[in-house]
């Protein structure tokens, strides 16, 4: 299975919104830490996350100049396995094998869409 370079653009930008969603987390821990957006470490963290989604939507909207929708947005649903897998390591977070059963057909159905 071989994809274009949009495919692969649209796959690092899903990674990239994944990277963003853990550190929403990490945004989130901080600020019940220290109970303030405005405390130093806190405020970096967020705008560091703010920084990457600007960057990942900059990607995205090329990503959608040079492909169809349809074509690239099913490699979104990899953001469903990739978050709890990153936040099940990084934050001992613990999911039912009925979830992971999920993520099983949610990729079984991603790449019957990348072969079609």
């Amino acid at each position: 299975m071989i994809f274009s370079a949009t495919q692969w653009a649209a796959i690092a930008c899903v990674f990239g919104m994944s990277v963003g969603q853990v550190m929403f987390k990490v945004s989130a821990i901080s600020l019940n830490q220290t109970g303030s957006i405005f405390n130093i470490q806190t405020f970096a963290i967020f705008a560091s996350t703010l920084l990457i989604y600007l960057i990942i939507s900059g990607g995205w909207v090329w990503v959608l100049r040079n492909a169809h929708l349809g074509e690239v947005f099913p490699f979104y649903s990899l953001a469903y396995a990739l978050v709890p897998i990153a936040s099940y390591y990084l934050f001992g977070e613990r999911f039912t094998s009925g979830y992971f059963f999920g993520i099983i057909l949610i990729m079984s159905g991603l790449i019957l869409c990348a072969k079609s």
